[in-house]
């Protein structure tokens, strides 16, 4: 007998002319052998009934009833192929030259790294390298190991809005267009800026059939409406003028940035880990499909725009409820950053894998610390959020490093910094010489800007020192974290991935997006008013994926 059955007053009427033939030793009674049918994805699934019980069949044949009228399983509906490729918009990948319609998200400082990156293109998956803080001498040798390993991609490289250092931005999309990288992630933008209005306009030309041909790919992270508008727009005419006027773009590139928009890609990013709003998901998607919708039918571009969905997702379950909503793909973050591949320390992705959902918290960011931005990180095992805070309340406070109490600054040195404030300071001017001399010129005539780029040496030296395990250093890591990780750890609590060195970002990838096409058929069945146990709602990562299904890409 069968675990299935039909939901009290199922509306649905199946047709009672067909049945099925073939062995029916294969019929599942179990849920273990159930499962497995399910999860033969590339495969159809017959669902059965022989008046009593209902089976489900991954083999066999449908046949009229006049056909076979001893056959003792009639034939109620089937189940389609579900394998991972089909979930999201093909388009996506198409576009990118990836298999998955799933990306993993950048992660400052390297934490997205160049292993992490090849790692994901080998497999078919296109992933982000986390450029923002980086010099660009780190940029140009992270694109140039990328290149050499994934020279038909997919790769892509993180662009990051930094209104407090224009040069560094500037830099950055420089590197991309002079080495050819034909993918960028914008992330952290508030307003169209030169710097990427310049990576899109260079990769225009007009093909021999008169279409536009769009090289320079660009995905924009974003959680605001007002924000998404401008990504869904041509870039600003003042920038193309400005761009065209200094000889960084041909008028034909200017005249063409006029008929496309500024992003291929838009990327909702909810309640997620570093940069956030903390919005829901379920909130803001369907609030920028809708804006997408308004804008393609206003400006009728060839290909409309593709929203994809970002933050909280870390199970199968958040996977397929994003699809669900309309996503073209989706994006993960926080959980990558536990991998082996995440230019992590060893240390940090022991905590990160014993955080609960609860074990995040707001601390202010370093790269837009004088603008009150926050960012999400990990509260557990740190301390690293309560001292941020600590500094910008001085900051807000104080005028200058003069003014804060003697002994409010001692007790930084002592417990925060761990060294004199003229120290830092040495080090800050040492620093800002070579990265950007002008804020230093600023922090002349400016004693809270002074005391803003000191500040923002502990900020900044806190992610790096997360990422490179500095001993001593445990309690002032930031680590950038979402309640996602938690969400992930809750599933994977009990199998072989609880272990962070198990952890593998093309391995978990893989099984998101497996449970996530075996949920969907769940879901079917559900639809077709069949009722399944407890057992069968739940998917497990039982076994190691990314060896199967990197031999076959």
């Amino acid at each position: 007998m069968t675990i299935l059955r039909f939901r009290p007053s199922s509306p649905f009427n199946f047709p009672q002319m067909m049945v099925w033939t073939g062995d029916a030793s294969g019929l599942a009674e179990h849920v273990d052998a159930i499962r497995q049918q399910l999860l033969s994805l590339h495969s159809p699934v017959f669902i059965l009934t022989d008046g009593q019980n209902i089976w489900l069949a991954d083999q066999g044949n449908i046949i009229s009833a006049e056909n076979n009228p001893s056959s003792s399983y009639r034939w109620l509906a089937t189940l389609p192929p579900a394998p991972i490729e089909s979930l999201g918009d093909n388009s996506f990948c198409e576009w990118h030259g990836c298999r998955y319609a799933y990306y993993s998200g950048a992660m400052a400082n390297g934490i997205a790294s160049t292993r992490l990156v090849i790692s994901m293109g080998k497999a078919g998956f296109l992933a982000s390298f986390g450029a923002a803080g980086l010099s660009p001498e780190r940029i140009e040798a992270a694109i140039n190991e990328i290149q050499s390993a994934l020279p038909q991609g997919p790769y892509a490289f993180n662009l990051i809005n930094s209104p407090n250092e224009p040069a560094m931005e500037r830099r950055a999309a420089e590197l991309y267009v002079r080495h050819g990288v034909r993918t960028v992630e914008a992330s952290a933008y508030l307003e169209i800026t030169p710097a990427l209005v310049y990576y899109r306009a260079s990769g225009l030309s007009l093909q021999p059939d008169g279409k536009i041909r769009i090289q320079n790919r660009l995905i924009a992270k974003l959680s605001r409406k007002e924000v998404a508008r401008q990504f869904m727009l041509p870039a600003p005419d003042e920038i193309l003028n400005q761009l065209a006027q200094e000889g960084k773009l041909t008028e034909t590139q200017a005249n063409l940035a006029r008929q496309v928009a500024m992003a291929d890609d838009i990327t909702v990013e909810a309640d997620s880990g570093g940069h956030t709003d903390n919005r829901p998901l379920v909130g803001l998607l369907p609030s920028i499909l809708a804006l997408r919708d308004e804008i393609q039918a206003q400006m009728n571009y060839p290909v409309p725009i593709r929203i994809g969905a970002a933050g909280g997702i870390s199970t199968p379950q958040a996977a397929l409820a994003a699809f669900m909503m309309g996503a073209a793909y989706i994006v993960t973050g926080s959980v990558n950053q536990a991998c082996v591949e995440a230019g992590a320390s060893e240390h940090t992705r022991r905590l990160l894998a014993q955080a609960d959902m609860a074990d995040v918290t707001m601390a202010p960011a370093a790269d837009m610390f004088e603008m009150g931005v926050k960012v999400q990180v990990l509260k557990r095992g740190t301390m690293f959020a309560m001292r941020a805070s600590k500094l910008y309340e001085l900051y807000s406070r104080y005028p200058s490093l003069e003014a804060i109490p003697s002994d409010e600054l001692q007790k930084l040195e002592k417990t925060v910094f761990k060294r004199p404030v003229e120290e830092i300071w040495q080090d800050t001017v040492s620093f800002f010489q070579q990265r950007d001399p002008h804020q230093l010129e600023r922090a002349e005539k400016d004693p809270r800007h002074k005391m803003a780029l000191v500040f923002r040496w502990y900020l900044g030296l806190s992610s790096r020192w997360s990422n490179s395990g500095e001993k001593g250093r445990e309690m002032d890591y930031q680590i950038w974290c979402g309640p996602a990780m938690g969400a992930f750890n809750e599933w994977v609590r009990g199998t072989y991935l609880e272990k962070p060195e198990n952890r593998s970002v093309v391995d978990v990838a893989l099984h998101i997006l497996t449970g996530a096409a075996y949920l969907q058929r769940v879901r079917l069945l559900n639809a077709y008013g069949i009722q399944t146990p407890p057992e069968l709602e739940r998917y497990q990562p039982l076994h190691k994926l990314n060896e199967v299904v990197s031999a076959t890409v």
